[in-house]
């Protein structure tokens, strides 16, 4: 078991180098560093003084070894547009987006895996068929149109809830949340809703389709003959193995709800991080780029290593049978 913990961190560190090396070379070839920094009106040995800061007179390797240790520091560098810290500007807006996501995680989850096994137990019935089919509706609209939607709904014609922006927040050490206030709750809504329905519908079909299977198995016929009620059945040896999949399947989605943020922020002029990306690339802010494309790459790797180690304790044949090849 250890040693398939550890060569999962090795894959995972690996790919966080490949992410590194990725961005660092953002910064050598997406624009000029000190054209962006000091204009075109330069002098000569402005430019000579930057270029030596900079330390882009050394070799490559080591301008990619100081990279990765003022990362490792938390150590972004400036924005090009504002002249402020990247990694401040990181820590401003991340709770917006870190809290956006974790609604819009739960939205997905919760209903996805509640309306799965309904349409599941369910298929032949009239409500199941309805839901199953109005899911496509989060399938095949963009997801801006659905924000769009939701805003002349619920924001224009009801007036119920507000159509952009995080509401009142409260700051407790340093972290400021919305859901300690009625407006901050308010406006997670929508948002939420926004960009939490695709990851849903996808979660949703996959619970359907595994339960189904699941309920085809053997040991489910047996544990009716037996005299188990359709509760038990169901939700006692059903739904277990079902869940091992979607686990996995739903772990990737909602890594990918971070990266997706950048529209939903954008519609609802959401003050988190993808909105911040999307007015770097607007202004060709290499540094704010750089440092969004590693944090969405970080948390990507972090959330896929977690979903394996539970895939690993959850289903121990997949364990068993790893151990078995490492053996071979």
């Amino acid at each position: 078991m250890l040693l398939i913990i550890l060569r999962r961190l090795g894959q995972s560190f690996f790919v966080l180098f490949l992410v590194a090396l990725i961005s660092f070379m953002m910064f050598r070839y997406v624009g000029n560093p000190v054209d962006n920094l000091l204009g075109q009106e330069a002098t000569v040995e402005q430019r000579e003084a930057l270029i030596e800061a900079l330390g882009l007179n050394d070799p490559l390797f080591i301008q990619y070894f100081d990279f990765v240790t003022r990362v490792l520091q938390f150590d972004f560098g400036n924005s090009y547009r504002g002249a402020l810290p990247v990694a401040d500007m990181i820590l401003e807006r991340l709770p917006a987006t870190l809290e956006l996501a974790l609604v819009s995680a739960f939205f997905a989850m919760f209903f996805g895996v509640v309306m799965g096994v309904f349409t599941a137990i369910n298929r032949r019935g009239i409500t199941g068929n309805f839901i199953l089919s109005s899911s496509l509706i989060g399938v095949s609209l963009p997801t801006f149109l659905i924000g769009v939607l939701l805003i002349w709904v619920f924001s224009v014609e009801l007036k119920w809830l507000p159509s952009f922006g995080r509401g009142e927040v409260v700051e407790l050490g340093g972290w400021t949340t919305g859901f300690l206030t009625v407006s901050g709750l308010k406006s997670l809504i929508l948002p939420g809703i926004t960009l939490g329905l695709y990851q849903m519908t996808l979660i949703m079909r996959l619970t359907r389709a595994e339960m189904l299977e699941v309920l085809r198995q053997d040991y489910i016929k047996f544990a009716r003959a037996r005299g188990l009620s359709e509760r038990a059945v169901y939700f006692g040896h059903a739904l277990r193995n079902t869940l091992i999949p979607v686990i996995t399947v739903a772990g990737l989605q909602l890594g990918s709800i971070v990266a997706f943020a950048i529209i939903t922020e954008t519609v609802f002029q959401w003050p988190g991080v993808g909105l911040m990306f999307i007015n770097a690339v607007f202004f060709v802010d290499i540094p704010v780029m750089s440092a969004y494309l590693l944090l969405v790459g970080t948390l990507f790797v972090m959330i896929n290593l977690i979903v394996d180690l539970l895939y690993l304790a959850i289903d121990p044949r997949i364990r068993d049978g790893q151990l078995k090849r490492q053996e071979r």
